[in-house]
């Protein structure tokens, strides 16, 4: 197996990279909102799709890209071989909050399950750590099983959720926004 080396990317030359990400997933995270006559019932239970669900958004209207004007200072770190990105991680200060946000993280398809992932999550909190933000933060969705089983397996924590992040509808199709965060000890 041929081992690659993550290298800091330039932001002149990979600013607006499209990041091709797509997952299929078996399973998701059912959210129910219930008010209650002290409070709220929020439970969230991992249930099994009918048939598998695909998310892709590849193609011309994909919001993943690398170095998005918003992200004022962002850097991106990734995998590069004969100019094709092969892996990517994006970070970008939250100033007001001491915070770090991982806004992008991505594996292709040919180099997954062999830890690039990790390295570039473990490059994260090392950012965290040196920077002294106080945590690490990043969004993920509900019917990404695969992608919340490896954030809680790399030491994140479910903090939070925006039911209405992508559409007005996102409980009832099953991809609601999940904020997940690391604290470093």
């Amino acid at each position: 197996m041929k081992e690659y080396k993550i290298i800091e990317l330039d932001k002149e030359t990979w600013k607006g990279h499209p990041l091709p990400i797509c997952y299929t997933s078996n399973y998701y995270y059912d959210i129910s909102v219930r008010r209650t006559t002290d409070g709220f019932d929020i439970p969230i239970r991992k249930k099994r799709f009918d048939e598998p669900f695909t998310h892709d958004l590849q193609g011309d209207d994909n919001p993943d890209k690398l170095f998005q004007d918003w992200w004022e200072n962002a850097r991106a770190f990734g995998i590069v071989e004969d100019g094709k990105l092969l892996a990517a991680m994006e970070v970008c200060p939250e100033e007001w909050s001491n915070r770090l946000l991982l806004t992008e993280l991505f594996v292709a398809e040919e180099i997954r399950r062999q830890g690039y992932g990790k390295k570039l999550i473990d490059l994260a909190k090392k950012l965290t750590v040196e920077n002294k933000y106080r945590a690490l933060m990043l969004e993920t969705q509900s019917s990404n099983e695969n992608a919340v089983g490896f954030y809680l397996h790399e030491g994140f924590t479910l903090i939070g959720f925006d039911s209405c992040c992508y559409t007005n509808r996102d409980i009832e199709r099953k991809e609601v926004r999940f904020d997940m965060g690391w604290f470093p000890a």
